[in-house]
């Protein structure tokens, strides 16, 4: 049966028409409700505001053409065994998520946290995503590694968590067009020590970065070598995290310990952050110690092991002293299409389709004898 009800929804302004399609299906015991949208509607309401709801004008979508009975904005599933109203939409709603935040952590020093951070955060930007790389490391070896040298006079995120500036206001573009950088600085070193007595000293990030997070598709937070007040403050505000390791033994026993902290925070202070992958860098696959690391954390991680590995290339050693990503410095090194494959990798698992991809896709269906078969995922790589 199709009927049509008004829907309460507001102040002294009008009604909604409102469409809803029931099938007739026997109830199993007692005969059930008949449910009613109005009801719903002004229950909800004064719950929410503690007044009665009253009718609300719709002029403004009085140009929109009525819905016909089989594509009404509300109706039952194709099979139900109850007279519960199940809401489908005729029109696929259109959904606005705010940025992901992904920290690069790893509490064991020179396994390619920063490397790993500049060099994806790059490959993403030219896949024509927008991308924050926040420099959370009193080193700020991610600044310098984009060309920016230290500078005393520069706000940077220390700045930031002290409260003294805004995230927007401290931001810098980067030789990437759609890359930019929130600066670390080496005050950081004593935001562990000047925030130990704040209340909300393990979310000050978190609060810092949500005015700006819709504003990029990604944001990547370089994490400091360290399981210390900054790098709780990156497991706090991540959505999710990647962990650059090497196939040694030691790296192992960083990863569990990782792993165990990672549980405390998840308990304590983000219920939701998990870890997104597990990227083997410096990887040498001519030695057995390699493979055999490999195969334990293949054991333990299963799919959430990256396929791919970052190899042991010169150019990605020799890319930061230029102030550049390896993408820029040498397009065609291995580092480069190591890193690209990540970030594919990465984008194909989140289930996101680049800009450049579409684009791609758009040519290569245009022209497709010209197709380059020995393009992996960047045009000059």
């Amino acid at each position: 049966m199709f009927h049509v009800e008004q829907a309460l929804v507001g102040p002294n302004l009008g009604t909604v028409p409102i469409q809803i399609t029931q099938r007739k299906v026997p109830p199993p015991h007692a005969e059930s409700k008949k449910f009613s949208t109005a009801t719903a509607i002004c229950r909800y309401l004064s719950r929410a505001f503690d007044s009665r709801a009253e009718a609300l004008p719709c002029q403004l979508f009085d140009s929109f053409p009525p819905h016909h009975a089989k594509t009404a904005f509300h109706s039952f599933a194709a099979f139900s065994t109850a007279q519960i109203p199940i809401l489908e939409l005729a029109v696929p709603l259109v959904l606005i998520a705010m940025g992901k935040i992904l920290g690069v952590v790893n509490q064991k020093g020179g396994v390619g946290k920063t490397t790993t951070a500049i060099n994806l955060a790059a490959c993403l930007a030219l896949e024509g995503m927008k991308i924050l790389l926040v420099d959370c490391d009193p080193q700020a070896n991610a600044s310098s590694g984009l060309g920016f040298q230290r500078d005393d006079n520069r706000h940077s995120i220390y700045e930031v968590l002290m409260g003294d500036a805004s995230a927007e206001q401290v931001i810098l573009p980067t030789q990437i067009e759609l890359l930019w950088l929130l600066p670390g600085s080496e005050n950081l070193t004593g935001a562990n020590i000047e925030l130990a007595g704040a209340n909300d000293r393990a979310g000050r990030l978190r609060q810092a970065l949500l005015p700006i997070q819709a504003d990029y598709d990604v944001l990547i937070l370089d994490c400091p070598p360290a399981l210390d007040l900054l790098t709780l403050n990156a497991l706090v505000a991540a959505n999710s995290l990647i962990v650059p390791m090497q196939a040694e033994y030691f790296a192992l026993e960083g990863v569990s310990e990782l792993v165990s902290n990672l549980e405390r925070v998840r308990v304590a202070l983000n219920p939701t952050v998990t870890i997104e992958g597990v990227l083997l860098t410096m990887y040498d696959d001519r030695t057995n110690l390699a493979q055999q690391v490999t195969e334990t954390l293949r054991e333990y991680f299963r799919e959430r092991l990256y396929r791919t590995v970052i190899p042991r290339n010169i150019r990605l050693a020799e890319a930061p002293s230029h102030g550049k990503p390896v993408v820029l410095y040498d397009p065609r090194s291995r580092g480069t299409e190591a890193y690209f494959d990540l970030a594919a990798e990465y984008l194909a698992r989140n289930g996101i389709v680049s800009p450049r991809a579409l684009e791609r896709k758009a040519a290569a269906a245009l022209n497709p004898e010209k197709l380059d078969k020995n393009v992996r995922f960047w045009p000059y790589s």
